[in-house]
């Protein structure tokens, strides 16, 4: 059930997140939070990870259904049992995955807006994957010792 709750809490923020921008910015159009350091840029990725690879949606989107579903897999024949830490973890990752899922199939690229100026654009799903498997990283490496 927590995994479930934190996919769907990350999945709502990053699609309500996504479609402020969307329905309140022009694409390419910039507004400074704090000159110079963060930035609210709408621009689209249509590629992976730093706008690697791009043009490949069909792909990211097998990828992404893939991994999802083996992670899900994974989750109910060995996870049932584990912490909270790491069906959270799970659910945040699978809730960012999901997320940019969703624009690839709706748009063929994902809407991206974080920007920090000394990075590349990113939007909210993107920490999820992040912060998620950094967890699950995390968790695994305490269930170990």
């Amino acid at each position: 059930m927590l995994l479930v709750l934190a996919a769907f809490v990350t999945l709502v923020i990053d699609l309500y997140s996504k479609h402020l921008v969307l329905t309140n910015m022009q694409l390419h159009q910039s507004i400074p939070v704090v000159e110079n350091v963060f930035h609210i840029t709408y621009v689209y990725n249509y590629g992976a990870a730093f706008g690697i690879m791009p043009g490949k949606t069909w792909f990211f989107i097998t990828i992404t259904v893939a991994v999802v579903a083996g992670m899900l897999i994974f989750y109910y024949r060995k996870l049932t049992n584990q912490s909270a830490w790491v069906k959270c973890a799970l659910g945040i990752f699978v809730g960012g995955a999901l997320g940019n899922l969703i624009d690839r199939i709706r748009f063929g690229k994902v809407v991206d807006f974080l920007d920090f100026r000394f990075w590349p654009v990113f939007n909210f799903a993107d920490v999820a994957i992040v912060v998620g498997a950094a967890l699950l990283i995390f968790a695994m490496f305490r269930i170990e010792h």
